[in-house]
């Protein structure tokens, strides 16, 4: 008995009385292309009536021979990054697979523009290395390709993540500040923006440990100009800030013995407008900075920061999409196991140079030039 034929696309679109084009785009769910719900529906149940399938191993074909993946990156100017994409590409070089980072320069209009491209590009894994502007987007965009976000997880998004709780290391930085003495302290930072709340997060956790000392009112906030958020960050950026920040502290005369920065670049920063007014470190005022950047050990003073493992949170984010694409490579197309991925980090205070017992000899400057 002869076997019954396979049907192809041009039987599914003679059975639902549209073209082989329509049928193409609509079971690979081309969504650049919009279609009726009666056209969709029509469609897909010529489908199943034939028992039409997609050539799967053609569709996959090109994603396997690209063997890519997508890197989101808000900036390449903070090693912070740098650290983080080394992290991933060591393990993606280890299976084959090649990185594409879309610098977004932290623009939102940027972001959106590579995000529309992601399904024409199909990637076969998406890392944010930062909380996604559009969440929403990404989310949906995750139930084709899988995504993994570095950052703060976001409990209203289903999406795989590599986390820290960015109140810790603000926490410990206040502790190791608190232990040392330190009373009149300052906080810099830059935009304290509503869409780069992580950042914000970072702050009340310093400010929370200074306010169970019943200290919260001994505390001087510094964030940049919300302006600065919108311009293209250069190879300096977090630096300036950092240090116009310091000398605006030094220039008001406010009697801080320490500086706080939301991150070491910022802390650089710190320490060289400091070093530039004769400020002795740290003698006349302790820094203490965030991230374990590899030049906060090689600084002519070694940085105090918070660790948190950062090279070690990209090769995760990387294990954990190639987790996925296996999965993907295992089960028939909606058959795969649900299943979110969730590593956070416990950050630890790394105490170097630049930290010390405050010293109350220091006569501030009322004429700043």
């Amino acid at each position: 008995m002869a076997s019954k034929k396979k049907a192809t696309s041009m039987d599914v679109a003679r059975e639902a009385g549209v073209s082989q084009a329509t049928v193409s785009m609509v079971l690979n769910k081309k969504y650049n292309v919009t279609f009726s719900k009666d056209t969709i529906r029509q469609v897909t149940e010529a489908a199943e009536k034939l028992g039409y399938q997609l050539p799967r191993q053609r569709v996959r074909k090109s994603g396997k021979s690209r063997k890519l993946l997508v890197v989101f990156c808000p900036t390449l100017t903070n090693p912070y990054y740098v650290m983080l994409l080394q992290g991933i590409e060591a393990v993606a070089k280890d299976y084959g697979y090649g990185v594409f980072v879309c610098n977004t320069q932290r623009d939102l209009k940027i972001e959106e523009n590579y995000l529309r491209m992601m399904r024409e590009v199909q990637p076969l894994g998406i890392i944010y290395a930062c909380n996604p502007s559009f969440g929403k987007q990404v989310e949906e965009l995750s139930r084709e390709i899988p995504v993994v976000v570095i950052s703060n997880r976001e409990d209203e998004f289903e999406i795989d993540a590599v986390a820290i709780n960015n109140r810790k290391p603000g926490i410990l930085m206040a502790r190791h500040l608190l232990e040392l003495g330190h009373r009149e302290v300052a906080f810099i930072a830059p935009p304290l923006t509503a869409r780069q709340h992580q950042r914000q997060k970072r702050v009340e956790g310093f400010l929370m440990e200074f306010e169970k000392a019943g200290l919260s009112d001994r505390v001087i906030v510094k964030a940049y100009a919300d302006e600065a958020d919108t311009v293209i960050p250069g190879i300096e950026s977090e630096y300036r800030m950092g240090y116009d920040l310091t000398r605006e502290l030094l220039k008001e005369g406010h009697p801080v013995t320490a500086i706080a920065a939301l991150n070491d670049m910022m802390a650089f920063g710190a320490m060289d407008a400091l070093i530039e007014k004769k400020y002795r470190i740290p003698g006349d005022m302790s820094v203490v900075g965030c991230d374990n950047t590899l030049f906060s050990r090689f600084h002519t003073i070694g940085l105090t920061t918070v660790e948190h493992f950062v090279p070690q949170k990209g090769r995760d984010a990387c294990d954990i999409i190639l987790k996925k694409i296996e999965s993907q490579k295992t089960y028939r197309n909606g058959d795969e196991p649900t299943s979110i991925f969730h590593i956070e980090y416990e950050p630890k205070l790394i105490v170097r140079g630049s930290s010390g017992y405050p010293s109350f000899g220091r006569k501030r400057k009322s004429n700043f030039k």
